[in-house]
């Protein structure tokens, strides 16, 4: 009995041997990343970064600057002319108000984006859920997500946005005066805001307003004339959302004097960034970008020389009440 067993092994092992090595390892790959959301605390305040997608920009033809210093910059990050860029807006709940800050790009921006409403509801939240949400401006891959099939994606939640946005983008003359390129940056705003200015859920602010409990909004004027962010306080922690400061931090940060094709006022763009970039360095409070890597939020260090490095915060898997 015991050489018939002996036997039987020795034959089970030789028909293993003969297999395909590897044959139970065989799989599809997936293609597919993990649901895009990241969680962390600011004070008593939960703060969800929510990825919309990413595609690809072609930063070295979009930047200005010296295309030297830009091809070097990128290149010294193992970037190429093409860089993949985050679309990410944050949820922030008060506990009293889900605030949204940026919408996405909804079906504006192609196949990469339109991921909010996904990831979202992958977070343990549903649109329905949001009370207001955060504009910092009008270009579509910011409002995009607004809408969905042409009715609001947001049935609940009020719009808020700096009333100098509203009025440049829904200026028929500014629509007229813009050069063709930029038109369906007029168009994707207007129809983005319409299902919920029809609903009257539209309401702007000037400046710096406080619009609920710990959130306030902040004036960023440059990248568009009423290009806004948005301050988080909660218990001496702070997080700044501002909006497109930056679009390609491998080369911004280390040169805040680049601006990109996408500023209506390319100066007055430098000034803030530069003024951003010193304030959170020398104050040390997060900050959260909507271009920046995923999550895209962090710290900013000044490296001097008009230098500056951002530094992502640390993952943790700990539990959020601990």
């Amino acid at each position: 009995m015991l050489a018939l067993n002996y036997l039987r092994g020795v034959l089970a092992c030789a028909v293993v041997a003969l297999l395909p090595i590897g044959v139970h390892a065989e799989a599809p790959p997936v293609k597919t990343q993990a649901p895009g959301f990241y969680r962390m605390m600011v004070g008593d305040f939960e703060v969800t970064a929510l990825s919309d997608g990413t595609n690809p920009m072609q930063a070295a033809k979009l930047l200005s600057g010296e295309p030297g210093k830009i091809a070097d910059l990128l290149k010294e990050s193992f970037l190429g002319d093409r860089v993949e860029t985050s679309h990410n807006s944050y949820l922030v709940n008060t506990g009293k108000k889900l605030v949204l800050v940026d919408a996405g790009a909804g079906t504006l921006l192609g196949p990469q984006t339109g991921d909010l409403i996904r990831n979202l509801r992958a977070a343990g939240y549903r649109p329905e859920q949001v009370d207001e949400v955060y504009i910092t401006h009008l270009h579509p891959d910011h409002v995009g997500g607004l809408v969905a099939d042409g009715q609001r994606a947001f049935p609940q939640a009020i719009v808020r946005l700096d009333k100098r946005e509203l009025e440049f983008w829904l200026s028929d003359a500014n629509m007229r005066a813009a050069p063709e390129s930029m038109k369906r940056f007029f168009s994707g705003a207007r129809t983005s805001l319409k299902p919920y200015m029809a609903a009257g859920k539209v309401k702007p602010f000037e400046g710096s307003s406080e619009l609920v409990p710990g959130i306030r909004s902040q004036g960023l004027y440059g990248h568009t004339p009423g290009h806004a962010g948005f301050v988080v306080e909660s218990n001496a922690q702070k997080l700044v959302l501002w909006g497109d400061v930056i679009h390609v931090a491998a080369v911004q940060f280390e040169n805040p004097a680049i601006t990109i094709s996408y500023d209506v006022d390319p100066g007055a763009a430098q000034s803030e960034r530069r003024r951003m970039l010193t304030d959170a360095a020398r104050n040390g409070y997060l900050v959260g970008g909507p271009h920046i890597s995923f999550p895209g939020i962090g710290h900013v260090r000044d490296d001097g020389d008009g230098r500056f490095v951002f530094l992502p915060v640390v993952y943790t898997s700990l539990k959020l009440s601990q």
